[in-house]
């Protein structure tokens, strides 16, 4: 038979299911995600460093662990949380199972539990950080996580970013022309972003979240592209110093992370979401011809638009809260997303984005670039 476990809450609500994965305890903030597919891209997001992810979809597992759906090199959630776990997948590019991949990364899970309860109460009181353990009583957790770290204080990038600088060549057959050389500030990057710029005929290197401005452009690329990534932009002073030296540079897109430190560079203030963007169903508007598109997203911070200065606007709409997901510089061939252009898993709706950047760093920049064509 599983072994007990408990998922405990910081407010004292406490949920009972059943172990697998490893047997360890895991504290995180708690947070879920409606997609009804792509647990293994969930579990190797480097946004989700540092959080116990809950997704809503009650099957999970049911399609194992294949070798194409890596988002990073390894697992990067603490902890995770199912309402049932299937122990037999079925799928032809299955290798495991999900139980035999979260033991081999020795991350905890716990199924069995009323994910949607979770999901309302993490709706109507705000995220919270919590605390997966099979061999703790709920008292014991709740007085261990009054001693652990704040989320928010907690620089999650530089653990999560690359040790050293790396080369994404195009592949045979991709590119007949001379390819654009594209350097990737990496902040906590998805795999598929690389795939995605890749396959439009781009070199790529990746260099890490120290990196100063003066080495990214002795690099002499073409354009620069902020990654995504975990935790509080509030904690990253460093970046933020880093990106000013390079507006004006060459051009720029940010994606999620990246997206908020742009904001931070012109001055903007950002805040925390009650419980975030999580999920691959959000719908966005694009104020430059009223589109809406629906999206991937994954972040707990946003963009205080009131707060936008220096000649950043913004450029797309939350419909569900109004949020900023969008910035564009007025004059300077920059802009952001909060969102996930790559999606994985996730619409294609918004791939434009990566064609629309590419166009910038052709030198074809104007006023409206951000427009569809």
């Amino acid at each position: 038979m599983p072994k007990r476990a408990i998922l405990v809450l910081e407010d004292g609500s406490v949920y009972e299911g059943y172990s697998f994965g490893a047997e360890a305890d895991a504290y995180g903030e708690v947070v879920f995600n409606t997609s009804m597919v792509g647990y293994q891209e969930m579990l190797t997001d480097p946004s989700y460093a540092g959080q116990i992810v809950v997704p809503t979809y009650p099957l999970i597992g049911n399609y194992g662990i294949n070798e194409q759906d890596f988002e990073s090199n390894r697992i990067q959630v603490r902890g995770f949380v199912v309402r049932e776990e299937c122990y037999q997948p079925n799928h032809y590019l299955s290798t495991s199972t999900l139980q035999q991949y979260l033991a081999e990364y020795a991350i905890p899970g716990i199924s069995g539990v009323d994910t949607r309860a979770i999901t309302r109460r993490l709706r109507s009181s705000g995220v919270m950080v919590g605390m997966i353990t099979s061999d703790k009583t709920p008292q014991q957790a709740l007085e261990e996580l009054k001693s652990l770290p704040n989320y928010g204080s907690t620089d999650f990038v530089r653990q999560v970013t690359t040790d050293a600088p790396y080369e994404w060549e195009p592949e045979s057959g991709e590119t007949a022309s001379p390819p654009r050389k594209i350097v990737v500030l990496d902040l906590g990057l998805k795999y598929s972003i690389l795939r995605m710029v890749r396959s439009m005929g781009c070199t790529l290197t990746v260099v890490p979240c120290t990196t100063t401005a003066e080495e990214i452009l002795d690099l002499k690329p073409d354009g620069i592209l902020l990654s995504p990534g975990p935790g509080n932009p509030e904690v990253l002073d460093y970046i933020v110093d880093t990106v000013k030296k390079l507006i004006g540079k060459k051009p720029m897109m940010g994606i999620c992370m990246g997206h908020l430190i742009l904001g931070r560079v012109f001055g903007a203030r950002t805040f925390k979401l009650k419980f975030g963007h999580r999920g691959a169903n959000h719908p966005v508007r694009d104020l430059s011809d009223g589109r809406i598109h629906i999206t991937a997203q994954n972040h707990g911070y946003a963009i205080d638009a009131d707060s936008l200065k220096d000649g950043l606007e913004v450029s797309h709409i939350n419909l569900n809260d109004g949020t900023v997901e969008g910035l564009r510089h007025k004059e300077l061939p920059i802009f952001s997303i909060q969102y996930h252009s790559e999606a994985s898993p996730g619409p294609w709706d918004n791939i434009y984005l990566f064609e629309k950047f590419l166009e910038m760093v052709r030198g074809n920049f104007y006023r409206d670039s951000l427009e569809r064509d």
